[in-house]
């Protein structure tokens, strides 16, 4: 009875993400064309913050009932869930090429990011002049992708986009109703994954590095599997890259604020976890750099590390 309870709250907390998930990035991606906001820093904000918002959602949820475990373990393996099996599964479907801006800006500024967190984390927690810090960090990146949007705007030659007319009122309130579908997602979600934790015997870390990380990424994965059928090659990319962004700055910022004092990282989580989520971001550099796209070894490489760490968590916390 109880393992039907927690089924049920799992896959009920995480359908209602998804869908809070798809009005919300819906709604705002069609208010951004509106604007004539090129495709890549749609991908880079909108899209790839809207597809976060499961991950902050949980967060906010978990850190409001003090399972702070599995907060950081949610954006930490998330990122890894992002980078190793989402954008290693898209590669492997398509080669993804990508633009000169992603490779000169935005993700060299994921990796010294990714830095700086593994950086926070060694004295074990996270302090809230650093929570400050993180969400002071994403008001500057955001502001400056809406920078090149308009400095650039006419550089990218898109052609001008066909959106369907709707009242700026409905779109409002599309955006209010998926803002509440992740709301209560998420409490579905971290109950069942708090008592799926203590059924099995298994700490909020190691549910927050996998099923919660996984299934909060569901949105990212879909966007960015669809993106790659068809081509939309800056969206699948720009989407992982601006998730990881969002995670980092924005989900680990507001959890550390809303936090009672500071936001506690247990040590294998600062050794060993966000380390591992460093070395799967390094890994993408010398393809992007060099060939300026990740190819199918690029794909398999990433799609292979998520499967020896998740083997390595099974193994190590059994």
């Amino acid at each position: 009875m109880e393992l039907i309870k927690i089924a049920l709250l799992l896959i009920g907390g995480g359908v209602t993400l998804s869908y809070g998930a798809h009005f919300f990035v819906q709604s705002a991606s069609r208010i951004a064309h509106w604007f004539g906001i090129p495709t890549l820093i749609i991908g880079l904000t909108i899209v790839a913050f809207g597809t976060s918002a499961p991950e902050l959602a949980v967060n906010i949820m978990a850190v409001l009932k003090g399972n702070n475990d599995l907060a950081m373990g949610n954006v930490v393996g998330s990122n890894i869930f992002n980078l190793a099996f989402i954008l290693g599964l898209c590669a492997l479907i398509r080669p993804l090429t990508t633009s000169s801006q992603l490779i000169k800006i935005d993700f060299p500024i994921l990796v010294i990011i990714s830095f700086v967190l593994w950086w926070f984390n060694q004295d074990l927690f996270i302090s809230k002049t650093e929570s400050l810090l993180l969400i002071l960090g994403l008001f500057l990146y955001t502001s400056l992708q809406l920078y090149l949007a308009f400095k650039n705007k006419n550089a990218h030659n898109e052609p001008v986009q066909v959106v369907e007319k709707s009242h700026p009122l409905k779109e409002g309130l599309i955006i209010t109703l998926g803002l509440l579908a992740l709301m209560i997602g998420a409490k579905f979600f971290v109950d069942g994954a708090v008592l799926g934790a203590r059924l099995l015997g298994l700490s909020e870390a190691i549910i927050g590095l996998t099923i919660i990380a996984a299934g909060t990424s569901l949105p990212e994965l879909a966007t960015s599997a669809a993106a790659t059928l068809k081509g939309e090659r800056e969206i699948a990319i720009g989407n992982v890259i601006g998730s990881n962004l969002f995670n980092i700055l924005g989900v680990i910022g507001f959890s550390g604020a809303l936090s009672l004092h500071q936001l506690p990282v247990n040590k294998h989580m600062a050794q060993i976890d966000t380390m591992v989520m460093v070395g799967i971001t390094l890994l993408c550099l010398p393809f992007l750099f060099f060939k300026a796209e990740l190819n199918r070894l690029a794909g398999g490489l990433l799609f292979a590390s998520w499967f020896i760490y998740t083997g390595y968590l099974i193994f190590y916390f059994a």
